[in-house]
């Protein structure tokens, strides 16, 4: 992932949290819409201090 599409994952991630959380529905739309898979979500968000809560499918 170029460092860009890295830059506007993490921001979006920031807009979108709450408290330090983003449920994983939200990241699975997250990816889709700036077009990176959800483990790339995953780290950015590890990388962010931000918590997936509500996971649909036992990723985090």
């Amino acid at each position: 992932m170029s460092q860009e599409k890295a830059n506007e994952l993490k921001e979006r991630i920031l807009f979108e949290a709450q408290a330090q959380k983003l449920p994983c529905k939200q990241a699975f739309a997250i990816a889709s819409e700036v077009g990176c898979t959800i483990a790339e979500v995953g780290k950015a968000c590890n990388e962010t201090g931000i918590k997936i809560v509500k996971c649909q499918l036992g990723c985090f």
